[in-house]
């Protein structure tokens, strides 16, 4: 039986997949390769790159026009900024790689090339030998480009630069450089030359830049449609859509979430019970908790400064996007952290909005003492009041040691409750989040699984920067269009205050009533 794949690249014959020639869209590639273009294609990691690579090596070998070699160079990271040492573990990776492709190519000596040129020009004689011997126009695909650094990176660069003019029949006709970012957007430190080098004037004869796009609803519904097809077992519209809301197509929060549904939950291993939306969120859970390789990586980039200089003002909702720096921008936009979701830039799908703050408070909320038990009712519902209550002398007695130990401490006073929201609700319900630049608040939806159903218990969060009453205005239209959204009449506004006025006047409650809902405001 196939199965969704989450490590590595597809294998038809044993994984649910889409024609990866088809998401490349190959008609658009075989003209830049009949060209002789040197071009890129890049793409967030686990997107499916590398498969979409092997795809096309066998595609152009399967023909006669072409001869076409994949070498994957990420071996050559570890070597660092040892030039020597790198280029030698990548002529030795082009030369495993050329030896299942062609006999001759194999026959080229990769040692005396070494000696004779050099770490700085072993790869442009390599690459020479080989169109030289070849029988077809040679084209190359070099995968995890960006996964060097320094000055192996530059002279990997330039050695493919300096081979350009002598294409195709004393260099490969056309060169695919692959990885997470495109070319244009390195900053190469050198160390040799003690400056910063961009890719681009590294390798400036690049053409075009080509981005491999997550699935579309269509593709991730024709994707699981395989696994209907295989087992009798269907998805219901309302998973499909949870699927959807929560990946928007990430390829490998595709199939993680297909995966872990279908084949690692019990209920979901039962082919003739349907899937569905509730299923969707039990995988999604579990894949947190456990911090798949995948989200602990996306979870690890948070720390970076350029990350956070685009991160934290989306999870704060204050700043704008035009005060972003656009590189820093196109860099977490490369890493597939956010997108451009009808013309806003926001986190890329729910499942990464509720990965990154939980990420960012995972050591808080461990260390919350708080207890679901102590909120309950007789009848199994949380007492909101009675939560924002604690929350409130929970925030006045910790903030100031809690908020200094964030790296995000714009967005501190939100991802402080949020962490002490996730600590009541884990194992008995979830908190859905909504925050985005400009929106000048956050948006939390406590999901509660008690005997009777499932209570909702609506959050707006605000940070005060104008006048009290200012703040109170905004905050109580934006709740009400909230809870008018989600069909909800009642409702709760926490506003903070993070002016060094006494603690007696920031912690207050009042009830409003705002276009007939009801709203409790909390100041804190």
């Amino acid at each position: 039986m196939r199965f969704f794949n989450t490590a590595g690249p597809v294998n038809p014959a044993d994984h649910y997949c889409l024609d990866p020639l088809r998401r490349i869209h190959l008609d658009m590639l075989l003209p830049l390769i009949e060209q002789k273009k040197y071009f890129v294609l890049h793409a967030p990691r686990q997107t499916g790159k590398t498969s979409c690579l092997l795809a096309l090596r066998q595609y152009l070998n399967a023909g006669d026009r072409y001869r076409c070699v994949y070498v994957n160079i990420e071996i050559a990271q570890s070597a660092r900024e040892d030039v020597g040492a790198a280029m030698r573990a990548i002529l030795y990776a082009a030369w495993m790689q050329a030896e299942a492709v062609s006999a001759d190519l194999a026959q080229v000596a990769i040692n005396p090339l070494l000696e004779q040129a050099g770490p700085h020009g072993a790869l442009q004689a390599l690459l020479s030998r080989w169109s030289q011997a070849s029988d077809r126009p040679l084209v190359l695909l070099l995968d995890e480009v960006d996964a060097l650094i320094g000055d192996t990176l530059i002279a990997v660069l330039r050695q493919l630069r300096a081979g350009y003019a002598d294409r195709p029949t004393g260099f490969p006709q056309s060169i695919l450089l692959c990885g997470v970012r495109d070319v244009r957007d390195y900053r190469i430190h050198s160390t040799a030359a003690q400056e910063i080098i961009t890719g681009g004037s590294a390798f400036n004869v690049k053409a075009k830049s080509l981005r491999l796009g997550n699935f579309t609803a269509e593709d991730m519904a024709a994707l699981y449609a395989q696994h209907t097809a295989e087992t009798g077992q269907t998805f219901t519209s309302a998973a499909l859509d949870r699927a959807w809301a929560l990946s928007r197509g990430q390829p490998w929060l595709v199939n993680a979430l297909g995966y872990e549904t279908c084949f690692e939950l019990s209920a979901g291993r039962d082919r003739a019970q349907p899937i569905t939306a509730e299923l969707l969120d039990e995988a999604k859970e579990a894949l947190i908790l456990r911090r798949e390789t995948h989200l602990d990586q996306l979870a690890d980039k948070l720390r970076e400064p350029r990350v956070r200089r685009v991160i934290e003002p989306i999870l704060a909702g204050e700043a704008a996007p035009e005060l972003l720096p656009p590189d820093d921008v196109d860099y977490v936009l490369d890493l597939g952290l956010v997108d451009r979701i009808n013309g806003q830039l926001a986190i890329a799908n729910a499942m990464y909005r509720e990965i990154i703050p939980r990420q960012l408070t995972y050591s808080t909320t461990l260390t919350i003492s708080q207890e679901p038990a102590w909120y309950l009712r007789p009848e199994g519902r949380l007492d909101a009041d009675k939560l924002l209550v604690g929350f409130q002398d929970f925030f006045r007695e910790h903030s100031e040691h809690w908020l200094q130990r964030f790296d995000y401490q714009e967005a501190g006073p939100q991802l402080l409750m949020q962490a002490f929201l996730q600590r009541l609700v884990n194992g008995g319900g979830r908190v859905e989040r909504e925050y985005g630049l400009g929106r000048g608040r956050t948006d939390l939806l406590v999901l509660w699984r008690y005997p009777g159903g499932v209570q909702k218990i609506v959050l707006e969060l605000k940070i005060l920067r104008k006048s009290r009453e200012r703040t109170l205005v905004e905050g109580l239209e934006q709740t009400w269009q909230y809870l008018d959204r989600l069909g909800e009449s009642t409702g709760h506004l926490v506003i903070f205050d993070r002016s060094a006025c006494p603690w007696a006047e920031k912690i207050y409650r009042r009830e409003e009533t705002h276009r007939g809902r009801r709203i409790t405001v909390w100041g804190c």
